[in-house]
């Protein structure tokens, strides 16, 4: 597959002495890996920037209670976040789902930026896949470059695609990139691999073709081992390309989970010999892929070993609750540092053997192990046999979380004691010190997310440890029941020290089946029946507002794109940021 052409076109049409086509396709690969690195460069100087600003604004505001200072916007940064980073693509639409039926949605739409950038990638791919091929001139020699330089581009875009389907990935945390954006760049990487390695493909058989005839050049592939492998290759990356869609990846989790890693290692193993018998030099970077892939795999194992196994092991507890929901609560083998906003995976072999799926922890406590054979003589004893319990709230959808709750509802008491593995945490990256004035929204199970967060910032205000005066909880739910599901939680945080002065919690009930149902307990605890007003509820927020204002958001779409809508039409009215925590999949 190498090119014996000599010479190279340059930009005023002559050619350079020695400047062969396989040495600007060498060179090209080279400059897509400079663009990648130079963009994550300069996303990883803007989140030292950002978290720099941050822990000032957090020390500056330790004894302020006023912060005007940082209450005041940059109008130009505002127009910055308002038309760009908060955007979504349209008007309104980003997170919401396009539904086909309750288990299936044919996925959502990416941000004004997250598009802006996958389009500037996708350009940059095409323009260097035709740049210099001579389409005017001989047709075999132009398909011959085109057949080498798609190829070349095909496997070092290979690196980026691993890089970020790997779960233990350091430039995650570096590049600050959430578990939604993640998977979005993973989706639109493979898709650029597999249309490289068609035209690939295609460029050879059109090639060989002018020779020989089609049928004879397709004919060729099955004799001739180089051939046969490449062709595997990319007949698996077609295929992902059409199994990883959003309708049949919602719609057939499990077989798509398995399918897609067969696959993946089915086009890499094709990829690796098909360059091997070739004598390829770009192999090179197919040997930088798989110790990515391998070593994200082995650390996952690692970690779901050491977390899980030993000292007795995990013991998990599941309760089924209104609302078609399970609280999960797992009792860790070993010790476990909690973060708000930390994510974890959970397989669950008696449910479901093959599928694990991210959630939001809820809640994290320390318990001493009353299973231990021994009675603590002193500090280090103590410690040693105090464990980690892990708390998830689990709505029942479809697959696993449906069959989860069925078996712990069929229980009498509605108790299920269960094996779990867990893996992680992930995430955390996103505290809210800093913020004089916080925000937190919440939908259904969402609520999760934001639970951590208001106990942390509650315990921060009471030690002085927070920038952060005034913490709002908003919480939209069907019914009232569904506040079981946080009972003993909030029932904790309300009895925090200093709770009245920071924090306000205002729960919205959808579908009240009465007006009976609707009571607020005190003046820092209300209820509503409906739906709220976002941009209402964040204008009488901001008329008060202390420092800079934090709104984060966790729920479903629709409830993402309000607040996100609210955020980016307060952008000039006060210093305010938008987080947004999501899993879509």
């Amino acid at each position: 597959m190498n090119s014996s052409t000599t010479g190279a076109n340059l930009p005023g049409g002559g050619q350079a002495a020695g400047w062969t086509p396989d040495m600007e396709n060498h060179s090209l690969a080279n400059y897509l890996l400079y663009i990648t690195a130079i963009g994550s460069a300069l996303v990883i100087i803007w989140r030292i920037s950002t978290g720099i600003t941050r822990y000032v604004r957090t020390v500056a505001s330790l004894n302020n209670d006023t912060q005007r200072f940082f209450a005041q916007p940059s109008r130009k940064f505002s127009w910055i976040k308002k038309h760009l980073l908060y955007a979504p693509l349209f008007r309104k639409r980003h997170n919401r789902e396009f539904q086909v039926s309750s288990a299936v949605n044919v996925g959502t739409l990416p941000s004004r930026f997250q598009f802006l950038f996958l389009l500037g990638y996708f350009a940059t791919n095409v323009a260097f896949t035709v740049v210099h091929i001579p389409f005017a001139g001989s047709a075999a020699d132009g398909l011959k470059q085109l057949r080498n330089r798609s190829g070349t581009l095909a496997t070092v875009n290979l690196i980026p695609l691993i890089i970020l389907a790997g779960r233990n990935n350091p430039l995650i945390p570096l590049l600050g990139i959430s578990f939604d954006t993640m998977n979005l760049l993973h989706r639109w990487f493979g898709r650029i691999v597999a249309i490289e390695a068609v035209v690939h493909t295609l460029a050879f058989y059109a090639g060989s073709a002018l020779k020989q005839g089609w049928e004879a050049a397709f004919l060729n592939t099955f004799k001739s081992p180089f051939l046969y492998y490449g062709f595997t290759a990319t007949i698996a990356f077609v295929v992902i390309l059409f199994q990883a869609a959003s309708i049949s990846r919602h719609a057939f989790y499990e077989v798509f989970k398995v399918m897609h890693i067969l696959l993946a290692i089915a086009a890499i193993v094709g990829l690796w010999y098909h360059l091997k018998l070739g004598e390829i030099m770009q192999i090179k970077w197919l040997i930088a892929v798989l110790p990515l892939w391998s070593g994200d795999r082995f650390i996952r194992f690692a970690r779901i070993i050491y977390h899980n196994v030993g000292k007795g092991g995990t013991k998990t507890l599941v309760e089924a609750l209104p609302g078609n929901a399970v609280r999960v609560t797992v009792t860790m083998a070993r010790p476990w540092d909690f973060r708000p906003g930390q994510h974890a995976y959970l397989y669950m072999p008696t449910i479901s053997f093959w599928q694990s799926h991210p959630f939001s922890l809820a809640w994290s406590e320390e318990a001493e192990d009353l299973g231990a054979d021994k009675l603590a003589m002193n500090r280090q004893d103590i410690l040693g046999m105090r464990k980690t319990s892990m708390s998830f709230v689990i709505r029942a959808r479809t697959g696993m979380t449906s069959i989860l709750y069925e078996r712990a509802a069929a229980n009498p008491n509605g108790r299920l004691i269960t094996r779990c593995l867990v893996e992680g945490p992930y995430g955390g990256e996103h505290m809210m010190d800093s913020y004089g004035t916080v925000m937190l929204f919440a939908g259904g199970v969402g609520i999760t997310h934001a639970v951590p967060h208001v106990r942390h910032l509650v315990a921060g205000f009471a030690n002085g440890s927070v920038a952060t005066r005034k913490v709002v909880l908003v919480w939209i739910i069907q019914s009232p029941e569904h506040l079981e599901w946080i009972r003993p939680w909030m029932t904790q945080i309300l009895a925090m020290d200093r709770r009245r002065e920071i924090l306000r919690i205002m729960l919205f009930v959808s579908r009240p089946r009465s007006t009976k149902e609707i009571h607020s307990p005190s003046s820092t605890v209300q209820m509503f029946p409906g739906r709220p007003n976002i941009d209402t509820l964040m204008s009488m927020e901001m008329e008060q507002q202390v420092g800079m204002m934090g709104v984060s958001v966790c729920g479903p779409g629709a409830l993402s794109d309000e607040v996100r809508l609210a955020v980016r039409r307060k952008q000039y009215e006060g210093a305010i940021e938008f987080i947004e925590e999501a899993f879509s999949w």
